[in-house]
């Protein structure tokens, strides 16, 4: 094969200049840069970059899912998701993680490097600011801090230690303000600054500016009316905060969407120009055909819309990851060549799994020390539940190559002999008058068929028995699934709408396992083929398909229950010494991407069938094993212990008989507010933490388990906590030391956490923040010194009225304890830092966003590309400006408006309150035309003296306000 560098003499030239790893890296990658042309630079920014034979470069693709390990590409290490990972709350243990899924990505791209990339797609760092979010178990924490710091470690192990070549390229998900599944393309998210930048923004900016992540994704909803992935953030924020080059990359076909379902630009060609603008690099967008994304670009470039030079510095930050990696370096200089697929679930990944998952289990309740269960004692153990012998796969997860259940880890422990397992699932039996649903023994399955019951036998003459049973299994929200009996497959639907038992669990990304049974009257109910939207019916041979659009197009079935599940499982809860019930959701159902819950509630069968155990044995403990919190308050007040743990990987169930038995003493932390209902948690779509008391930040109710809550086998004693001074500089930093002590009888981990609480302050403040926290193991009667160092920077706040961070001068309340709500130690702190000064109103404009309060707003975007600006969304909406300096008085106001509504409105101005507060002038605002079309409106002004709290009360919907100018008369 000859040399594509090779001169056309046969000579070879010196190695070029970019495949020099002794050269600095932008002179490597800007040499490269100078051989491609226009075209080939062009090609670059698609997810499926091809090959340039003619300089030796492959092919390379952007998007390995590595959340909890190597995903989507058969059997690799599966770990605890996301949320189970931080609940360990050990950052080493985080960063170990990271590595191994590193190392094993990187393995499976030396067996097959055109399927296995290096630029993997985690973690996601959205802080889970509610908890019926469908991708709840892909984050870590709804702490910023504690967030960026998780992300941090997992980023830091996925990229490895090496200075100079990346194990593999982290990508940060999803940029921004993304929590909500439910239209989730077309929903905006309101981020007022406040919001922004103590919120939102940390938990991004910690692994970027420690170097950990070196790509972000951008978030497929909108943020203040603009497509995240047209945020002026990217370049504003994201890479302010990192002196290397930053990839952004989009979601799969989202940039598509901006022309399409947002219908925010009227054509892909000017929307893929401001994709490039606006900072994306990378469009993954129509699969692997990078045609069209090219074809899109081409035409921006020959219409000017953007320039040579654009696609040059977003294929500058392509390239650059690809350099990093040691794509263009001799293998003998690449340190992570070597790493083959030997190491995907090799036995050292096996003990660290194991370790995540015993590290992650949280102890939510241990009413008088019922667990652990003493060796021996134990007698028979029944172990219960739909998830008491299965694992479960989410979306973002490898293959298991093995699972170790709960029962299974319970088996090996004890033997089969000491331990039984019930589903404790209801069978039942589908009948139309005398006709019943019969599925196949096949282990293949087949259509399902609607045959004549003569006594229990088919039109075959064979036994119906199991042909005419099915396991149903509730997930919530009125969603089923159906087993059949026959040949343990599920029900599912095919393309044609026939109702067949082949899939062996529900997956996919349109689950078409999952059905509702709506009762009718009369004992009947109609079959509801949730993915379809279909009613099943029987058609003249007994077949059965979804095809009806209306319920009363349907098939009546009549519910024959064959077996009860809570009676089985109470019979086997009375015959044992203990019972461990196994509950939780099945991860790709009533809660996943795609699909937020509506509410916290346990499946109602599985609530029932915890009831019916514990009443037949009181001796019962509870197992959460979930992707998010459940409001499970009866089992709080009456199951004397409970243990959760996220999907805990292929090890889970020796972690759990670890834990059960005492070999381990959990000491998992949770890492978000468990509510006692929905009703405790504002509208699904409200991002403002601060106005909605959101999070255990701003929450001021009672929780059914706090932040941070988590319960050990041992007691601990904090004591002797010391700052190094009382008082500090705005600059300056304080050491908080105190004492732990181990007062029980067993070896264990303590959480410690510290946080602060400002006492004083221009605006309203949390409750409390974390700002530290470490896990310490101690043997029984042990002792060490904690200690932490707390910055006046870290209590910093945003100030609106100067666009800043700002630390005020105000006393800091120090809290030292087990969890948010469990607050062992305290200290005053006193920081010497700013008075925010009021809004200087006579010296310059007021933006709209900086309010303080308001009711019945929306934020918009001020124009496409940049700004952002407030919208009334109902008459009588208003925004309140906190302490407005008018000085010795204020003659006008200016305010650049907008509005498209023919009939002319006022906005109404008043001191003190949006009601009744005096009014010191009205602005006219006409309609100015366009969506962007702003205007003056002016008014005089009467009584705008001294320092006023300011409310801007709009007295129609569609109005937009940017600014507020003051003049003096």
């Amino acid at each position: 094969m000859s040399d594509p560098l090779a001169s056309a003499e046969g000579a070879r030239p010196s190695r070029p200049a970019f495949r020099d790893p002794t050269l600095p890296l932008e002179q490597r990658v800007a040499d490269l840069l100078g051989r491609l042309t226009l075209a080939e630079k062009t090609a670059l920014l698609h997810q499926h970059q091809p090959a340039i034979p003619r300089l030796g470069i492959g092919a390379f693709r952007t998007g390995t899912e590595a959340l909890h390990g190597l995903a989507w590409l058969g059997p690799a290490t599966v770990f605890p998701q996301p949320v189970g990972l931080a609940s360990t709350w050990n950052l080493d243990l985080v960063r170990a993680v990271g590595a191994a899924v590193g190392d094993e990505v990187r393995g499976f791209h030396h067996k097959d490097p055109a399927r296995c990339g290096l630029n993997v797609w985690a973690p996601v760092v959205n802080p889970l600011r509610d908890p019926r979010w469908g991708r709840n178990e892909e984050g870590y924490s709804e702490d910023p801090y504690l967030t960026g710091a998780i992300a941090n470690a997992y980023a830091s192990g996925l990229r490895g230690d090496h200075p100079r070549v990346l194990k593999t390229a982290p990508t940060l998900k999803h940029f921004l303000g993304y929590n909500n599944e439910t239209r989730r393309e077309t929903t905006s998210s309101n981020l007022r600054p406040r919001v922004l930048h103590e919120y939102e923004l940390p938990a991004f900016r910690a692994p970027i500016a420690a170097g950990a992540a070196v790509a972000v994704m951008a978030s497929y909803n909108l943020v203040n009316g603009r497509p995240a992935h047209l945020s002026p953030l990217i370049n504003d924020e994201l890479r302010r905060w990192t002196s290397e080059e930053l990839l952004v990359v989009s979601d799969a076909a989202a940039p598509s969407n901006v022309a399409t379902t947002q219908g925010y630009y009227p054509n892909h060609v000017v929307s893929h120009a401001a994709l490039v603008r606006a900072g994306v690099d990378s469009f993954t967008d129509n699969d692997d055909q990078a045609a069209p994304t090219i074809k899109r670009l081409s035409q921006a470039l020959a219409q000017g819309l953007i320039t040579e030079a654009d696609i040059e510095q977003a294929a500058r930050r392509v390239l650059t990851i690809r350099f990093r990696l040691g794509e263009f370096d001799p293998v003998e200089s690449n340190p992570y060549a070597t790493i083959t697929e030997e190491v995907i679930n090799c036995p050292a990944h096996q003990r660290l799994a194991r370790e995540a998952a015993s590290q992650a289990l949280v102890l939510l309740k241990n009413s008088d020390s019922a667990l652990p269960i003493e060796a021996g004692s134990p007698g028979r153990i029944a172990v219960i539940g739909p998830l008491a012998d299965t694992l479960y796969e989410d979306w973002y997860s490898g293959t298991l190559p093995y699972a170790v259940t709960a029962y299974r880890g319970l088996v090996e422990r004890l033997g089969p002999a000491n331990v039984e397992l019930v589903e404790g699932l209801d069978r039942i039996a589908l009948r139309v008058g005398r006709a019943i649903v019969v599925a196949s023994a096949d282990p293949g399955g087949a259509p399902l068929r609607l045959v004549i019951d003569e006594g229990g036998a088919d039109r075959s003459g064979r036994e119906a028995g199991l042909e005419s049973a099915f396991d149903l299994a509730d997930w919530g929200n009125g969603l089923r699934t159906l087993r059949a009996a026959a040949n343990g497959r599920h029900v599912s639907v095919s393309d044609d709408g026939v109702l067949v038992n082949d899939r062996p669990r529900p997956g996919g990304w349109v689950v078409r396992e999952t059905f509702r049974l709506t009762p009718v009257g009369d004992g009947q109910s109609v079959l509801h083929h949730v993915a379809s939207g279909r009613y099943v019916v029987a058609d003249a041979e007994g077949a059965l398909f979804a095809r009806a659009e209306t319920p009363e197009e349907a098939t009546l079935f009549t519910v024959e229950l064959r077996r009860s599940g809570r009676s089985e499982a109470a019979r086997a809860a009375r015959a044992a010494d203990v019972a461990i019930v196994v509950v939780g959701n099945h991860p790709l159902i009533n809660g996943r991407e795609t699909e937020d819950r509506t509410d916290l509630s346990l499946p109602p069968a599985q609530e029932g069938l915890l009831r019916a155990v514990h009443a037949a044995n009181p001796r019962t403990v509870l197992v959460v094993q979930s992707s998010y919190p459940y409001a499970i308050d009866w089992a709080q007040e009456h199951v004397p212990a409970i243990v959760w743990s996220s999907h805990g990987g292929q090890e889970f169930g020796h972690a759990l008989a670890d834990a059960l038995f005492g070999d381990t003493s959990p000491a998992g932390r949770l890492t978000q507010t468990w509510y006692r209902s929905a009703a405790q948690l504002p509208d699904l779509l409200d991002y403002d933490i601060i106005a909605a008391d959101a999070t255990y930040l701003y929450f001021r109710g009672t929780p059914l388990y706090p932040f941070g809550h988590g319960l050990t086998y041992t007691t601990f004693e904090y004591s002797g906590l010391r700052l190094s001074a009382d008082r500090i500089p705005a600059d300056g930093r304080v050491a908080v030391t105190f004492t732990l002590t181990n007062t029980g009888a067993r070896v264990s981990d303590e959480v410690v956490q510290l946080y602060t609480r400002q006492e004083e302050s221009r605006v309203k403040q949390p409750l409390r923040q974390l700002r530290a926290f470490r896990r310490v193991r101690l043997a029984p009667g042990e002792s060490t010194t904690v200690s932490f160092e707390l910055t006046a920077a870290d209590l910093a706040t945003w100030d609106v009225t100067r666009g800043r961070p700002v630390v005020e001068a105000a006393h800091h309340t120090v809290l030292i304890g087990s969890s948010s709500m469990d607050i062992r130690l305290a200290a005053l702190l006193w920081v010497e830092g700013e008075r925010v000064p009021p809004w200087a109103a006579l010296e310059r404009e007021i933006p709209a966003v900086g309010y303080d309060d308001y009711a019945g707003i929306d934020l918009r975007d001020l124009t496409p590309e940049h700004g952002d600006a407030v919208v009334a969304t109902e008459p009588g909406a208003w925004i309140a400006i906190v302490g407005v300096d008018f000085g010795a008085g204020a003659g006008s106001c200016r305010a650049r408006v907008s509005a498209t509504d023919d009939r002319t409105a006022v906005i109404t101005l008043r001191l003190d309150d949006p009601l009744e507060g005096p009014v010191i002038g009205s602005l006219s605002v006409a309609c100015t035309g366009g969506r962007y079309s702003w205007v003056e409106a002016h008014t005089a002004l009467d009584g705008a003296t001294g320092v006023r709290d300011l409310y801007v009360v709009f007295d129609a919907a569609g109005v937009a306000l940017d600014t507020l100018a003051f003049a003096r008369p």
